[in-house]
């Protein structure tokens, strides 16, 4: 098999097994055992590629359900990421040989404030195995340094990755200025939607929804390169009414208002322990931010989906969910001048009234 052949897949059954062996050795924090797992599936003769994205990445995937069910806590959440991480070091240096770069250069890195930073590692493992020259600069990479790393290396093109779609303003940022350079830029991660709708908006050269789909579409042929003067903030003319700008100006005081306000309007609060309240203070502070991007976006799917989903996790985590509708009011009430905001707002609540299974029966 070449190195730029894309290698054959296991079994399904055989990679079900696998992942299940990985998982223990994960979820135990054995590291030894883990890299000892991954290594000898390579000898047996499963591909690379394979080990990476059919074991690895299933497996982490699987971490993060079972944080999201609060069936292992944020520092097992780390420590199983941490020896998932180990894993792909594995595979990398054992599979290194086989690799030869053919094809061109490429960046890959996450957009300035994504620390997760494996999706990015598993597709620069990826793309070297088909041939790619890679360039993996890792988590949060403010775009100044990404541009000029691109100035020094003149990259084909840059692949960025994100998993927060918080950081979509960011990211638009980073297209844009990849693009006023002359680099392609390719994007994906969950941050830019099930299928791509954010990339579309904010003006990437292509979306893929995995890391092996990226590497076939790459392997069609280079993206061309963007004209030097090309500009994507236009194709966002909501910008103009500041409720963006505003709002994530004002995030840290928007927060301490709510909060204060939701002590009075909602009394379980009172009874709060220090740790509740530190929890409380930073769901807020998610919230705002992701309505922050709703409005940036102009998607208030964004911003519901959201809300959705933390009530689900407020739920797992045993913390009654009827908070929310309050805290959405409290909120508007805040920004009643900002008619985006509000609209934005009361769709949220009134997904929670019209789902009370995601609210905690509350409203």
């Amino acid at each position: 098999m070449s190195s730029t052949t894309p290698p054959r897949h296991p079994s399904s059954e055989h990679a079900d097994q696998e992942v299940e062996l990985l998982w223990k050795a994960v979820s135990a924090a054995d590291e030894h055992t883990a890299t000892e797992l991954v290594l000898r599936i390579l000898d047996e003769g499963t591909p690379p590629e394979s080990i990476l994205l059919d074991v690895i990445a299933r497996v982490q995937g699987r971490v993060g359900e079972e944080w999201a069910a609060a069936r292992i806590s944020v520092a097992q959440e780390h420590a199983a990421t941490a020896i998932n991480e180990r894993a792909i070091v594995a595979v990398s240096v054992h599979s290194a040989s086989r690799a030869t770069a053919t094809r061109g250069r490429i960046t890959v890195a996450c957009v300035d404030g994504e620390w997760h930073g494996l999706p990015a590692r598993l597709l620069a493992e990826v793309l070297k195995l088909r041939g790619w020259q890679v360039d993996y600069l890792g988590a949060q990479i403010p775009t100044p340094h990404l541009i000029a790393h691109l100035h020094n290396t003149r990259a084909d093109a840059v692949a960025l990755s994100s998993s927060i779609a918080t950081r979509l303003p960011a990211a638009h940022a980073a297209i844009t200025a990849c693009q006023a350079i002359g680099v392609p830029v390719l994007v994906g991660g969950a941050a830019f939607g099930p299928d791509g709708r954010y990339a579309k908006l904010l003006g990437a050269d292509m979306w893929a929804p995995d890391a092996r789909t990226a590497a076939d579409h790459l392997a069609l042929g280079r993206l061309p390169r963007p004209e030097p003067d090309h500009q994507q903030f236009d194709d966002l003319p909501h910008l103009a009414d500041q409720e963006y700008t505003l709002v994530a100006r004002n995030g840290a005081s928007l927060v301490r208002s709510v909060f204060t306000a939701l002590e009075d309007d909602f009394p379980a609060m009172r009874s709060y322990s220090e740790l509740q309240r530190e929890r409380t203070a930073e769901d807020l502070a998610h919230i705002v931010g992701f309505l922050a991007t709703a409005l940036y976006l102009d998607d208030e799917e964004l911003f519901t989906g959201f809300i959705t989903w933390t009530a689900q996790i407020l739920e797992a985590r045993g913390v009654p969910a009827h908070s929310l509708p309050p805290a959405l009011n409290l909120l508007a009430r805040e920004l009643m001048d900002f008619p985006r905001a509000a609209r934005i707002l009361h769709a949220a609540t009134r997904t929670l009234t019209f789902n009370p299974t995601s609210a905690g029966n509350a409203v």
